[in-house]
């Protein structure tokens, strides 16, 4: 029986899905495949819980197959006095699930809300959940409404949903009160553990698509991005200019008529000149804006949204109050937002050790990606972004800043980032803003600089100018013990990052060669490719520098090091420059690292392939199941990763640079969001000096 923990909503507002929404990330970093299971769903519209995990997550088994009934169906039954059945057919589908999981997270409904879960009132709906909850063999996660309440209110409600559930037969593996004001503990006095996670705005805050959506609004201007930023307030627009502006706050969807030109102009304005942070425009009485005052608005720049609505004023204003933000596959940033918040009051490890939860000997991509956010969490490290004004990157630090994984420094003029991130709707506030022209470290890195680099002829003028470089700027940073290490490559090439490195930071002792590697993420494994980026044509010794490199990586990032040393030869089988090269390159990783497993000259398929192993190398420990290959060349390295990552469909996670004293680490120009997110978390890792875990 796979471990399972079923969540139940204490509370029509309780925000369980921000908790299953944590727990099933807790779940994918250590097993796999994970299953999420509705016992109901709603009829007429799709569930936006199970759609959000079920995308989100490698799951076992998709929609169709991750509930037991509709609501029309529990009713139907639950009317009939048919009970029994209902039970009986919600938990046979959920065992034809949990055949196929490692581990179940059940998203049960609130049980004070009939509309949501099943027929009945609270009492029944408790009974009705803790009787499946026994059923599923499920340990159940309570959550309870802390919105507005005092710490008292909400220790109490948690004692009282504990012991509703445990007079109700089933078994509780934790309490969460949710949404609680700022501040209040954790409650007390129970025997399970219990958590408070604060309100959060970001995730309870409705965002404009679903303002647009409730409205029935026409969508006049708006991308993606403007239609997710936060709904934070109302304001609405009637009166002068003068007096609209003392009320515009950030984050505020203002709410005016079409034929109000001047207010529209004004806002928009405001929000492009940075005075506040709009959320988006509403117009209302059906009326579209003057075309000459939008032609306005377009050469501003704002980025924000724009909604007409028939309603009135008064009425529009009254029905976005009653919006209500959800957890969507829509809504990145608000997933973000969510479980940045569970992550941070919620003792994971120890809800792991309650389910008795094993870690999975496989190892998947999304197991090893949040695996590096969560190690990058707890030793957390201070990294420069020195690209501050480039969309992806302010996207990643909103990401990596909510979710904690890294303290950071963005390197630009202060004013543009601040532009750029309203622009955005991305809340970087928590990162440090530094400008290389004005910054009053220059004159000492200049310095720093001329001491480095004064045997090849640089001069504290050039130095001045040189240091004024992000790159250069955010080495030095990293050099000097400001930061920890640096992530760059978004809008530079690689030399441009590397570089400053390379003349700055330097090799480590004992390392002839800096040199990277990728991690490549493939259906059920993760594989180190090294070196693909770096070195054109290593020779011998260096080539061995590159592979105990690699293998040291390896290990700190969790992955047992098993090296196959490449060549177009397997064992004895060729002869040649390049064979012999491969074969004194294991030879002499044999030398200074006896411990490890290595295996050359040996050919990528004899590597990799446990039948092609056992008829070329049988009997080897490494050939079939090599995990670091190491290649001879950039030439083959570089197209083989590349023909792995887009042929297989592979994700490659890098280059990461290593043999550096310090890390720096380049992205490729066309980096994703995600990308950047695993980079930065990586060089965190990397500057924590952690061993596998």
């Amino acid at each position: 029986m796979a471990p399972s923990v079923y969540v139940a909503g204490v509370g029509p507002s309780a925000g369980k899905a921000a908790v299953a929404l944590g727990l099933a990330e807790m779940l994918s970093r250590r097993v796999a495949p994970l299953g999420v299971f509705r016992p109901v769903v709603p009829t007429s519209r799709v569930d936006p819980v199970l759609t959000l995990l079920t995308s989100r997550y490698p799951v076992a088994a998709g929609y169709p197959d991750s509930y037991g009934v509709t609501a029309t169906r529990a009713a139907e039954l639950a009317a009939d006095g048919r009970g029994e059945e209902l039970i009986g057919r919600i938990v046979e589908r959920y065992r034809e699930l949990e055949r196929r999981c490692a581990a179940v997270v059940v998203v049960g409904g609130d049980v004070t809300d009939p509309d949501d879960s099943a027929p009945g009132g609270p009492d029944r709906l408790l009974a009705f959940h803790a009787r499946l909850a026994t059923e599923f063999g499920s340990l159940v996660v309570p959550v309870v409404d802390g919105l507005g309440g005092t710490p008292e209110a909400v220790a109490a409600a948690a004692r009282t949903a504990y012991h509703g559930v445990v007079e109700a037969g089933a078994t509780v593996l934790a309490v969460i009160a949710n949404r609680v004001p700022a501040g209040t503990p954790a409650p007390t006095g129970l025997p399970v553990p219990a958590y408070a996670i604060p309100e959060v705005p970001a995730v309870s805050a409705p965002t404009v698509a679903e303002v647009a959506a409730a409205l029935d609004a026409t969508v006049l201007a708006g991308s993606p991005a403007a239609l997710d930023r936060d709904v934070l307030d109302v304001v609405v627009g009637a009166a002068h200019v003068p007096v609209l502006l003392d009320h515009l706050t950030d984050g505020c969807l203002l709410i005016t008529s079409g034929d109000r030109a001047d207010l529209l102009v004004a806002a928009s304005a405001a929000h492009a000149g940075g005075a506040v942070t709009l959320a988006g425009l509403v117009l209302t009485l059906g009326d579209h804006p003057d075309p000459r005052a939008v032609r306005v608005i377009e050469r501003l720049h704002t980025g924000l949204a724009m909604l007409v609505t028939r309603g009135d004023s008064f009425h529009t204003t009254a029905a976005v109050g009653r919006i209500e933000g959800r957890l969507a596959v829509t809504a990145p940033r608000k997933v973000e937002a969510a479980l940045g918040a569970f992550e941070a009051h919620v003792d994971t490890a120890e809800l792991s050790r309650r389910l008795d939860v094993t870690r999975s000997r496989r190892v998947t991509p999304l197991m090893f990606e949040n695996g590096l956010l969560d190690r990058a969490r707890a030793r957390r490290r201070h990294l420069v972004l020195p690209e501050g004004t480039e969309p992806r990157i302010l996207r990643a630090a909103e990401t990596l800043l909510r979710r904690g994984v890294a303290d950071l420094t963005l390197l630009g003029d202060p004013t543009e980032i601040n532009r750029r991130a309203s622009e955005l709707g991305v809340d970087v506030t928590a990162a440090r803003l530094v400008d290389p022209e004005t910054s009053d470290w220059r004159d000492g890195f200049a310095a720093r600089y001329v001491e480095l680099r004064r045997h090849r002829g640089v001069t504290l003028d050039l130095a001045y100018d040189v240091v004024r470089d992000v790159n250069y700027f955010g080495t030095l940073m990293v050099e000097a013990g400001s930061a920890d290490g640096m992530v760059s490559g978004a809008t530079h090439t690689t030399a441009a990052t590397i570089r400053p490195a390379f003349e700055i930071i330097k090799a480590e002792p004992g390392v002839s060669v800096a040199s990277s590697v990728f991690f490549m993420l493939l259906a059920d494994q993760v594989l180190v490719y090294g070196d693909c980026a770096v070195n054109p044509d290593p020779d011998a010794s260096q080539l061995a520098d590159i592979a105990l490199s690699s293998a040291d990586t390896a290990a700190r990032f969790g992955i047992e090091p098993r090296l196959a040393m490449l060549s177009y030869a397997t064992g004895s089988s060729g002869v040649g420059a390049d064979v012999d090269k491969v074969a004194e390159a294991t030879s002499l990783v044999r030398t200074r690292r006896p411990d490890l497993l290595v295996e050359g000259p040996i050919q990528y398929d004899a590597a990799v392939d446990p039948t092609v192993a056992e008829a070329k190398l049988p009997g080897s420990p490494v050939a079939g199941r090599a995990t670091v290959l190491v290649f001879p060349d950039l030439n083959t390295g570089n197209n083989t990763y590349k023909a792995v990552q887009r042929s297989a469909g592979a994700v490659a996670v890098g280059p990461v640079l290593q043999g550096l004293r310090r890390p720096v680490n380049d992205l490729s120009r066309g980096a994703t969001v995600k990308d950047i997110v695993n980079t930065v978390a990586i060089t965190a890792i990397q500057a924590a000096g952690e061993e596998s875990p």
